[in-house]
């Protein structure tokens, strides 16, 4: 052995006696010490409410009661390393980060955790070295969290009970959205402003953006699709840097998970399903954290999976399972804005996409969030027959026709007549429980020139009290379709009617896998009656079972 070799018989004793296991945590690397380790330092300050695994066996999150604030408390636990084991990790750190640098484009995912944990072994071997397998695996983990991963927040990452990471500043607390618990804080901070700053760069590459001193705003999207908004120092936010993640779902959000989560009924659903299909525009409607995007994903997989669509965002947030689809977002410039254009060299903003849109000959055109003067283009669109699905940042229609008449988009309301459907959605408190509903879906069916107003049907209306979405028994729609078809109001009624057997059927039975539900609704355009009559029968097989 060298002369100048480390003994890890020396300096890592205390690892090679293996941990307890966790009861049941099969094949954890944490000890019942480190899984309990909140409550072994300060007993008396936490109720334990629930424990669940993030990335078994080796990161688990722990909801615990701060009883002093009553307030939930969000806990990371992930394995421990002493003192040696930790300087061993900044080290091998230091010796695979060059060439991590080089070999990150060139190998993929899997690749690149391979070519880490060979990394390793290589390291210790070259060094005459010993580590027992419990560490190394220790060390693969952290070393692939903070190469591949997202540093201290790759649990959060990873938790699909979480909808957004939030850091607002050097030294406070990281707080998350959790589905369940809502805004809490967790246990995990930036203790400098060297690691927050240099973690904020790391946000921008991955999102293939920069951020500085002289650019300190960062909005970007990661390879997963997430939204990141982030600042870089203390030169707009006093507290130092700050980020914002809002995590978005691997797959995309149904119709069914509309219905399972009531924010909307089968029977809404069903309504949204005959707007796409007879080519009806609409808006989505709410404030921040209202579900607009979740709703406008599960209304687009209504669309036949052979349509053209183009989606128009500033950040990646739309996520379609549709092959046929041109997802386009904007690009900030370089430089100083040019006097007339009020954009910089080489700028692309969602006017130019709107514009280059209308050229790619779209069946559908979907564009994440209405705020400027593309909305002109957008209705222009909509008056030429191109059916439009978008979002806008309004709490009623009222303030949606304020903000598309008045400065910077200055549409004449007489051009809002080629909006067909408004989805106005918020979010409540229902049984101390902050949900998502749809509140209302209007039709806009005409213009009254004598009163500058629009003519409007509410369709589907929410009950407070109830906590349920009632239709409220007519629509123009409707009729259209009963004119294009050629039917009486009986067979426009039952014909509504299987849509919302067949969507009850999907949310009764749980079905949210959208290639699933895209075939129950390819069956049903091919052939309904059967469709129908085999649902139909299922149904009634099933609730015989519970008779």
């Amino acid at each position: 052995m060298p002369s100048n070799s480390i003994r890890w018989t020396d300096v890592f004793i205390d690892m090679m006696k293996r941990p307890k296991k966790i009861v049941g945590a099969k094949g954890s690397f944490l000890s019942e010490t480190e899984f309990l380790k909140i409550d072994v330092l300060d007993p008396e300050k936490f109720d334990d409410v629930e424990t669940y695994s993030i990335r078994e066996p080796y990161s688990f999150a722990k909801i615990v009661l701060d009883r002093l604030n009553y307030e939930y408390v969000y806990m990371i636990i992930e394995p421990s390393l002493s003192e040696s084991g930790k300087n061993l990790l900044e080290t091998l750190k230091l010796s695979l980060a060059q060439v991590m640098a080089v070999t990150d484009e060139t190998l993929n995912s899997r690749e690149r955790e391979e070519y880490i944990k060979e990394g390793i072994k290589t390291f210790v071997q070259t060094r005459d070295l010993w580590v027992d397998e419990v560490t190394r695996k220790k060390l693969e983990y952290y070393l692939i969290r903070d190469f591949l991963g997202y540093s201290i927040i790759d649990p959060l990452m990873k938790d699909k009970n979480i909808e957004d990471i939030s850091c607002d500043g050097i030294n406070v607390p990281i707080y998350i959205y959790h589905r369940k618990y809502e805004n809490m804080k967790t246990n995990l901070r930036f203790p400098t402003g060297e690691a927050l700053n240099s973690f904020i760069v790391y946000l921008g590459q991955k999102g293939k953006k920069q951020v500085s001193v002289s650019d300190p705003i960062l909005d970007a999207s990661s390879p997963e699709g997430n939204r990141i908004n982030a600042t870089f120092g203390d030169e707009v936010t006093a507290r130092g840097g700050t980020f914002t993640i809002r995590l978005f779902r691997e797959t995309p959000f149904t119709p069914t998970d509309l219905v399972i989560s009531k924010t909307a009924s089968p029977e809404l659903v069903a309504y949204m399903w005959l707007t796409v299909e007879f080519g009806q525009n609409m808006m989505i409607l709410g404030g921040t954290g209202a579900g607009k995007t979740s709703t406008l994903n599960a209304l687009t997989l209504f669309i036949p999976p052979t349509a053209k669509i183009v989606s128009i965002e500033d950040t990646r947030e739309i996520n379609l399972p549709h092959q046929n689809w041109i997802p386009s977002t904007t690009r900030s410039g370089v430089g100083e804005r040019g006097y007339g254009t009020g954009k910089s060299a080489g700028e692309i903003d969602m006017f130019d996409l709107v514009r280059a849109a209308l050229r790619q000959r779209p069946n559908y055109i979907i564009v994440g969030e209405v705020r400027g003067r593309e909305a002109y283009n957008l209705f222009q669109a909509m008056a030429t027959g191109h059916v439009t699905y978008a979002t806008m940042h309004a709490d009623s229609l009222r303030s949606m026709v304020s903000r598309l008449e008045n400065q910077p988009i200055n549409i004449p309301r007489i051009m809002m007549t080629s909006l067909n459907n408004v989805s106005i959605q918020m979010q409540v408190r229902v049984r101390d429980q902050m949900v998502r509903r749809i509140k209302e879906l209007v039709e806009i069916v005409g213009y009254d020139p004598d009163t500058n107003e629009l003519t409007l049907n509410t369709i589907f209306s929410w009950n407070m009290k109830t906590d349920k979405i009632e239709f409220m028994g007519h629509s123009y729609l409707f009729e259209k379709i009963m004119d294009l078809k050629n039917i009486d109001q009986d067979e426009m009624d039952e014909e509504f009617k299987r849509r919302v057997d067949v969507i009850r059927y999907l949310a009764g039975n749980r079905i949210t896998d959208y290639i699933t539900i895209w075939q129950y609704i390819t069956d049903y355009y091919r052939n309904p009656m059967r469709t129908i009559e085999n649902v139909r029968k299922e149904m009634e097989e099933k609730a015989g079972l519970y008779e």
